[in-house]
């Protein structure tokens, strides 16, 4: 039996405002919030709202023979929360019906999985949080940033603890395989793979609407029998898109969400069911491991990272954002402005104004004029934002406090310099006296151990031997003497070396 699994991810980008060159140091609210307000409304009023509604209804109209599957951002929650509450009460009311599940993502929609580990776990965390607090869902699956993944990803998936991760499934890392299988993670075993296919995806999302497209229009009935006609060994068929796909990329006339409505019941009548991830994870095993050592995604044609890293500008920003010591203060510190303000400026969109691949010449790119203006507008934020990070946590601290530590142990160090040469001294001076073979047995104590407890017995024993052995025992005892005045010598080198 075929199941499709209907994922949305809801992600809005904050739109940061035009950072003059004078305002540095000065001014430190990077957002634009008339432009983040229109864009926020608009997208609701437009797609959120009506394309909810209706998978409201039909949670309600066809119970658990339908169900759907959500990715939303932390920062989008937040800013839903603020602008468009009634978008997150329509997610809660979807909730309540039993037919949704919450899909952990980074709290940030940033790419934070590829710049630095700790940041990555930390803000997936957060997101899990804010999920738990809105909808009381803990995630089980997760979704990374725009379907980011490689094997390094997987394995931090499944430290955190997750059942399964979603992927695109790219022609260059499935080759003949299809995406239409449970996979399991090459380096975590325990964490299940779960592949979009990327065409029938981008048939509702991308080709809807489009009348030079050879399938247009798309009926209902067509699109279910193409899964309908899917190898019978092929079970499980993973549609993922934006939510603004419905309603902003395919207006709402072209009938976007009649066609959405009447899958469930023509899924019915071949057989095809809807399950969440975590019901497909629970019941497929998978059937192979998948190995991804090169990360992918489901953005343009190349399915790889090069729309946020595709250029010396880009690389350059991500670096310096991702830097470890940066990171490292940002984690530790509890200014909530800081971390508000690290979320925001990690969103990729950021990185993705700056691209300039050709597949970017139509992209949207908010007030800038071209990749270089985004680019210099983003560095001037950025900057300004690691030095007040700075700020909180100087690198070098100059007190007396701390003067006074750096030279105790200077004077440390100095002493134990001085002790080292007074004892390689004295071994010259006890190597310079070593006594002949003959009178070790009795000299080699007296010049090692100079506990007079133990020069007794040696005495003794040098008593019962013949005579012409106790000629070199008598002659050793100058060299006892000697060693006192040697001693007295070293003294007198140690105090001027710590001085």
């Amino acid at each position: 039996m075929k199941t499709i699994c209907l994922y949305f991810e809801i992600h809005q980008p904050v739109h940061l405002k035009r950072y003059r060159f004078f305002d540095i140091g000065t001014d430190h609210y990077y957002y634009d919030d008339y432009e983040n307000e229109r864009s926020i409304t608009e997208t609701a009023e437009r797609s959120y709202i009506p394309s909810l509604t209706t998978l409201l209804d039909m949670c309600k109209t066809y119970g658990k023979a339908f169900k759907v599957a959500f990715s939303v951002s932390g920062v989008a929650l937040e800013l839903l929360e603020v602008y468009s509450p009634d978008v997150i009460d329509l997610l809660q009311q979807l909730n309540d019906t039993g037919c949704v599940e919450f899909i952990a993502e980074p709290y940030s929609h940033g790419l934070s999985s590829l710049g630095n580990e700790p940041a990555f776990i930390e803000e997936t965390k957060r997101q899990c949080q804010k999920i738990k607090a809105l909808f009381g869902q803990e995630p089980k699956v997760l979704r990374n940033s725009n379907l980011i993944y490689n094997d390094q990803i997987g394995m931090l998936a499944g430290t955190m603890g997750f059942k399964g991760v979603l992927a695109e499934g790219a022609k260059h890392i499935m080759g003949w395989k299809s995406p239409h299988f449970v996979y399991s993670c090459a380096d975590d075993p325990r964490v299940s793979l779960l592949l979009r296919d990327y065409k029938l995806s981008d048939d509702i999302s991308l080709r809807f609407n489009d009348s030079s497209w050879n399938e247009y229009p798309l009926f209902a009935d067509k699109y279910i029998s193409w899964i309908d006609q899917l190898p019978q060994e092929e079970q499980v068929v993973n549609i993922w898109m934006e939510l603004c796909a419905l309603g902003i990329f395919q207006p709402l006339s072209s009938h976007i969400l009649d066609f959405l409505k009447a899958l469930p019941a023509l899924a019915k009548e071949k057989g095809i069911t809807f399950a969440t991830p975590s019901e497909i994870i629970s019941k497929t095993k998978p059937v192979a491991p998948l190995e991804v050592p090169y990360a992918v995604s489901w953005n343009d044609e190349e399915r790889d990272t090069s729309c946020w890293l595709g250029n010396g500008m880009q690389r350059e920003a991500f670096n310096k954002l991702y830097n470890e010591q940066t990171v490292g203060r940002i984690l530790a510190c509890q200014d909530r402005r800081i971390k508000q303000d690290w979320d925001r400026i990690q969103a990729s969109n950021n990185l993705c104004y700056i691209s300039t691949k050709p597949a970017a010449a139509g992209m949207y790119r908010g007030f800038y004029d071209n990749a270089f203006d985004a680019f210099t507008n983003y560095m001037n934020i950025l900057g300004d934002f690691i030095k007040r990070v700075q700020d909180l946590f100087p690198i070098e601290v100059e007190n007396d406090e701390l003067n006074a530590l750096y030279t105790t142990i200077r004077n440390q160090g100095d002493e134990l310099a001085a002790k080292e040469h007074e004892i390689a001294t004295l071994n010259a001076r006890l190597e310079k006296y070593e006594p002949t073979p003959d009178a070790e047995p009795e000299v080699k104590p007296v010049a090692v151990e100079e506990n007079p407890a133990k020069k007794a017995p040696a005495k003794k024993a040098a008593a019962k031997k013949p005579a012409a052995k106790k000629a070199p025992a008598k002659k050793a005892e100058p060299k006892a003497e000697e060693k006192a005045p040697a001693k007295k010598t070293t003294t007198k080198k140690v105090t001027p070396a710590k001085k």
